[in-house]
């Protein structure tokens, strides 16, 4: 099956629980994103929402997740495959085995510390209470989309600044989450009963089947993996 055109919220959330994994923006892979394949009167259009403003509502739904998985840059994953692809990621381990081990810098657990202690919390707010800013920390955004390679974070939503009629306007501002806040304590219990490399393999199969043309060293190129 060839992919379909992305012109609705709804489009972007069959073809992610259709494709488990949808990368937002071009990549190693041809066809393999949503921003092929959306009509362009739709990207930053004055009067039609597009990819941009539907992410809020998409994430609403909690079929998919949305986070920077694919070598850094933004897309989805559907919330049956997040687990098993998290697995991998994390290699077995939930993220204070990661940092007692050594694996995991002490930036990042300052920030991990933080946003798991609250749950979610829209990214600015993050950041400034993380010491982060002009005169403070450095390195922010390394951080975050560490993490969230790592499968340790996700976006949870995007919220809009509202004018004095109530409509929004400007960037969404991210609001970030734990994956554990967002989908439960126990969401990776399953998973972590299986090898992290099954996992992965299972990821590369299931992208080898399902994705048009892709090789496994594409994927592995998309993943962000050594090749």
């Amino acid at each position: 099956m060839l992919y379909r055109s992305i012109d609705s919220p709804e489009a972007i959330l069959d073809e992610v629980e259709r494709l488990g994994f949808y990368p937002f923006f071009e990549n190693e892979i041809s066809g393999f994103s949503i921003g092929e394949h959306t009509p362009p009167r739709l990207w930053f259009s004055d009067t039609e929402d597009g990819p941009w403003e539907w992410k809020g509502p998409v994430l609403r739904t909690g079929r998919v997740l949305y986070g920077k998985f694919f070598k850094g840059r933004a897309g989805y994953i559907s919330r049956d495959w997040y687990p098993v692809f998290a697995n991998y990621r994390r290699n077995g381990y939930d993220f204070d085995a990661l940092y007692d081990d050594g694996f995991a810098p002490y930036k990042d657990k300052a920030v991990y510390d933080v946003l798991a202690e609250n749950g979610s919390l829209l990214s600015k707010d993050l950041k400034r209470l993380c010491g982060y800013g002009k005169e403070g920390n450095k390195g922010y955004e390394t951080v975050i989309t560490r993490l969230q390679m790592e499968c340790y974070v996700v976006t949870a939503d995007f919220e809009y600044a509202r004018d004095r009629w109530g409509k929004p306007y400007g960037w969404g501002q991210a609001r970030l989450s734990t994956p554990e806040s967002l989908l439960g304590e126990d969401f990776m219990s399953d998973a972590y009963r299986e090898e992290p490399e099954a996992s992965r393999q299972r990821v590369y199969e299931h992208l080898l089947k399902t994705v048009p043309g892709a090789t496994k060293k594409e994927i592995a190129r998309v993943l962000g993996e050594k090749v």
